[in-house]
């Protein structure tokens, strides 16, 4: 009993020196604190291979629902830090809620508003990147993994074909159909869409579009070997009136 009251001792010890370091803080620090964290956090938001940066509906429903989840869990992360504040500072105003209360209330009435819009908004962001059936078939292109690039077939152009280069029309939907010859590989341009597995023997089929044309990142985002570090390739999207001669030139 008694080395049960020392430890509870030394613990009141150590949270009320707690306290009064957290007293010590100055405001304007706590206040200048976000403004020095938030570039930091934002410098890879423009980066070549970056999701926050998308230029394609795939891709904006992606990024989206990032930046939902990513501010639906700083809610929920701000409110425990709020709590456990609060607990530090002034543990007299916590001391006389029943610990049923702290369940419910804590554990129940304030996370699952947040957490019940959160998968609303999963739902409804997820359901844009499906395929929408009608209007015209879109664009056809196969992509074969191998150890370690990619080679690019465009059947609706006999004999099209390109490595390491993926041609796309600017403004319109392409069914990009992913298989691989010897591991699994991972298709993903991440400026466009989602990622896809290509296996072999199977096929995969993921949609992209992007907006303008340009010149967008792609990698294999499944570890294949030893050279999987150099397994990228580019995505030109092109003029749709430039789009067929520049595939037909192509070796």
């Amino acid at each position: 009993m008694r080395t049960g009251r020392l430890r509870w001792r030394f613990l009141q010890s150590d949270l009320s020196l707690f306290r009064i370091r957290l007293r010590q803080v100055s405001p304007l620090a706590v206040r200048l604190a976000p403004a020095a964290i938030t570039p930091l956090v934002l410098l890879g938001c423009a980066a070549p291979l970056s999701t926050l940066d998308p230029a394609g509906p795939s891709a904006s429903s992606i990024a989206a629902l990032w930046w939902v989840m990513f501010w639906g869990a700083l809610a929920l992360f701000a409110l425990v830090i709020a709590l456990l504040a609060v607990s530090l500072l002034r543990p007299s105003a916590l001391a006389s809620i029943k610990p049923g209360t702290w369940i419910v209330g804590g554990g129940l009435v304030l996370p699952v508003p947040i957490l019940v819009a959160l998968l609303v908004a999963a739902l409804l962001l997820g359901e844009q990147l499906l395929p929408k059936p009608g209007g015209a078939a879109p664009v056809r292109i196969d992509a074969h993994a191998s150890q370690w690039q990619w080679r690019f077939s465009y059947p609706f152009i006999p004999d099209a074909a390109s490595t390491s280069i993926l041609h796309l029309p600017a403004g319109e939907p392409v069914d990009v159909v992913v298989t691989a010859e010897d591991v699994i590989h991972s298709f993903w341009v991440p400026r466009l869409g989602g990622k896809i597995d290509a296996i072999p023997g199977h096929t995969n089929i993921i949609r992209l579009q992007a907006d303008k044309p340009g010149v967008y990142r792609g990698i294999c985002a499944e570890y294949c070997g030893e050279g999987h570090e150099t397994m990228g390739f580019e995505v030109r999207a092109h003029a749709p009136a430039d789009y067929a001669a520049t595939i037909g030139g192509q070796p």
